[in-house]
């Protein structure tokens, strides 16, 4: 039978998921000028060592946040991480495909690495100068406590229990979760039985998914949240808030 009421919260929530997921991809990275001289190899180095990588640029949001923090007016030029690894087959240091690019369309080497001067990028083989790192502050704790417990953590200690957004999160993810102590690590993954979904706790719906069944378990005997494996193809799974998981927090700017 028909409801207008169910039609009209489906709806609205659909709506919403919408809303929430295209606001989700206007979220911009953390950026670092390096105002040391070196060159690309070990700026890739010295990002991954104490950041996350070189810097990744994959759209204007980006490109505006890594302009503000190098103040890259100046005819001064700072690697970013972008490596040629065939016939102008680009990729970002941490591998990801290039969705945006930025070029100075009239000056082109034939190099292998990217730097930015001026607001534009350009490449090259050699040389030494600074470079932008990112980092995506992400941080294992190796410890075993139920999901609200790991919750209460990393807010008190950092910032919040992570979200997984992006397949680039979820590699930089599964990357940690292979040295946690547990078979699962929580996610900032909640399940309401309420309104039928699951959503982050920084407030967004969940728009890119990586269950490892097609669908994620709803019900609603105990109260669930989501978690990753730490093992196989560290995919979400579904389990009550109860069982005691290490965790994945946002690291605080401290």
């Amino acid at each position: 039978m028909f409801n207008p009421l169910e039609m009209a919260q489906t709806l609205y929530f659909s709506l919403l998921l919408i809303a929430l997921c295209s606001l989700s991809e206007c979220i911009q990275r953390r950026y670092h000028y390096i105002n040391i001289s070196m060159n690309w190899t070990e700026a890739q180095s010295y990002c991954r060592k104490n950041y996350t990588d070189l810097a990744t640029v994959d759209n204007m949001n980006d490109m505006k946040q890594l302009m503000s923090e190098v103040n890259n007016s100046r005819d001064i030029g700072v690697w970013i991480g972008l490596t040629n690894t065939g016939v102008y087959k680009w990729k970002w240091s941490m591998g990801d495909t290039v969705n945006y690019t930025n070029w100075e369309t009239s000056i082109r080497a034939n190099g292998n690495c990217a730097y930015m001067i001026n607001g534009k990028w350009r490449d090259l083989n050699y040389g030494n100068q600074g470079f932008i790192c990112y980092n995506d502050k992400l941080v294992l704790i190796n410890q075993n406590l139920s999901w609200s417990d790991a919750l209460s953590y990393c807010r008190q200690n950092h910032v919040d229990l992570v979200s997984v957004d992006s397949e680039k999160i979820q590699r930089r993810v599964s990357g940690l979760v292979q040295k946690a102590s547990t078979p699962e690590v929580w996610l900032g993954l909640r399940h309401s039985c309420a309104l039928g979904v699951w959503f982050w706790m920084n407030g967004q719906m969940v728009c890119y998914q990586n269950w490892v069944n097609s669908t994620a378990d709803k019900s609603c005997d105990t109260v669930r949240s989501g978690a990753v494996q730490s093992g196989g193809d560290q995919r979400w799974i579904s389990l009550p808030q109860t069982e005691l998981r290490n965790f994945i927090c946002i690291k605080s700017e401290k």
